[in-house]
């Protein structure tokens, strides 16, 4: 993959000057996460991501950690920020996510001549 260039967001301020940040997505890997876990210490944020291949099973699940995500406290305020506006921008789109999978199903319509 090419280097991208987005444009840059001012990243801090220095005596009036700005830091421009340009991006590589050359060795980028994505990956698809439906569990997440958020644990910290004093100096760190860190969230594990994984796949849960039956996420209404019940009893004792063993879930593999795929990924692990270790930030300070700053790029983390920075992250849960920047994820608050990206999910209220989706809701005034698209309406309320709701959380509640048994809010979110629908009961099926009757057969016809039922």
């Amino acid at each position: 993959m090419a280097d991208t260039k987005k444009p840059a967001v001012p990243e801090e301020q220095n005596a009036g000057q700005q830091t421009e940040v340009t991006f590589s997505e050359r060795n980028i890997h994505a990956a698809y996460a439906n569990f997440a876990r958020v644990t910290a210490t004093p100096e760190e944020v860190i969230v594990d991501l994984a796949l849960n291949s039956n996420p209404f099973a019940t009893g004792k699940q063993e879930i593999s950690i795929d990924q692990r995500l270790i930030m300070n406290f700053y790029t983390a305020k920075r992250l849960f920020t920047t994820l608050g506006m990206t999910l209220q921008k989706h809701e005034e789109a698209f309406g309320v996510i709701e959380l509640d999978p048994r809010k979110r199903i629908k009961s099926a319509p009757a057969a016809p001549g039922k």
